[in-house]
């Protein structure tokens, strides 16, 4: 990969919208994108012609799709895309939408993500003609058997305790109890956490992601327009993503965006010691190890001890998924994968809803998505940085 990539100077992200996040829903994933782009359009205070550029993030969308929701609701886009990636759609939607901003592609790019909660076995076979064709025709279990197997992996390797995966838990509940879109308020103890029923050993139920239906959303644009609207907003400082990749581990081990991390500091001219917070996808706790050891808060393999060692409460000295993550927001399948970005940007530009990170200038979002069996796929991460320009 090129170290001399063009820079995101210029283009900024604003205006995050998140809907509710019931459990089920009568409403279809098309009435959750509608709510999130009424709210973009309305926090903004744009027009719905404003928006030349749409980019759409979803697994139970379909058939419908950018174009199709372009049309529904009266936008005529000069650019769209259709992002499957789960997970990891949050950088990518931003990236994408930040590049063709600068190309002159489009003006004004609205960044959409919404699922509702699926149900029955099955759910996730059709990742791939991989999973539909030679992993659920044998039983495979779903995501906490995959997360099991990656888990149980982890720990054989690394020597993890049960205590290292419970105090990300609890860290990040303790985040989420005074969100204002927190699924679960009551504090979570280490007690609580180890005295859990087992799901798919060794994950306990703590551990294991909660479903949910919503919608997120954020908008991509000029600098220049986003100050002419007086909206606040936060810049793009570095952006890497790494698909596919260490596909010869037999287990996955470590996550893609290691090979880039240079690269993403360089980009932002920063270290991790300059870092004020996280948001790493958290489907599982041995997911959040993987994406802090390749961002360099420790050595491979040490996600565990650092978990035990730090403080990841917003006032602690790494303050992790200050949200409370998807472990205290739940998990609106794609829209998920924006739910650091958002945060993200809440704690840059003092939109938050819950406690903000004191004096936070910079953080950086770490994304991971597109599970097979074995192993995610797509991985990205970005560094934000306040508007105000040091």
């Amino acid at each position: 990969m090129s170290s001399q990539r063009k820079d995101y100077s210029g283009v900024v992200v604003c205006a995050p919208v998140s809907t509710v996040r019931p459990r089920t829903t009568r409403h279809t994933v098309s009435w959750f994108m509608a709510r999130v782009l009424s709210g973009l359009i309305a926090k903004s205070g744009i027009g719905r012609h404003d928006i030349d550029g749409l980019v759409v993030a979803s697994y139970g969308l379909p058939p419908d799709n950018a174009a199709s929701l372009a049309e529904y609701h009266g936008l005529e886009p000069a650019y769209i895309v259709d992002i499957p990636y789960g997970g990891a759609s949050g950088v990518m939607a931003m990236s994408r939408a930040a590049r063709a901003v600068q190309a002159g592609d489009a003006e004004v790019v609205a960044c959409l993500a919404a699922d509702i909660a699926p149900s029955g076995y099955g759910i996730y076979s059709n990742f791939s003609s991989a999973t539909r064709d030679h992993i659920y025709p044998y039983g495979a279990g779903g995501a906490n058997a995959t997360f099991a197997l990656i888990t149980a992996n982890y720990i054989a390797a690394h020597g993890a305790v049960p205590e290292a995966f419970g105090s990300i838990c609890v860290a990040q509940r303790r985040n989420g109890s005074r969100h204002k879109l927190s699924m679960f308020r009551k504090a979570l103890t280490m007690e609580d956490y180890l005295g859990a029923r087992m799901i798919a050993d060794p994950l306990r139920l703590f551990d294991c992601v909660p479903r949910c239906c919503a919608g997120e959303g954020f908008l991509v644009m000029s600098e220049d327009r986003a100050r002419s609207l007086g909206l606040p907003f936060a810049r793009i400082a570095g952006v890497v993503e790494r698909n596919s990749a260490f596909a010869g581990d037999p287990v996955m081990s470590r996550v893609g965006i290691s090979r880039d991390r240079d690269l993403l500091y360089d980009q932002a001219g920063v270290g991790p010691e300059d870092i004020d917070f996280v948001q790493a996808y958290d489907d599982y706790p041995v997911i959040v190890m993987m994406q802090l050891e390749a961002l360099g808060f420790c050595a491979e393999g040490e996600g565990h001890r650092l978990a035990l060692e730090k403080r990841l409460t917003v006032d602690g000295d790494l303050p992790l998924n200050t949200s409370g993550g998807m472990l205290s927001l739940g998990q609106p399948g794609a829209a998920g994968g924006f739910l650091g970005l958002n945060e993200a940007l809440r704690q840059l530009t003092g939109e938050v809803l819950g406690d903000p990170v004191p004096e936070a200038e910079m953080g950086v979002v770490s994304c991971f998505g597109t599970v097979n069996y074995q192993r995610g796929l797509c991985t990205n991460a970005a560094i934000l940085a306040t508007g105000v320009r040091t």
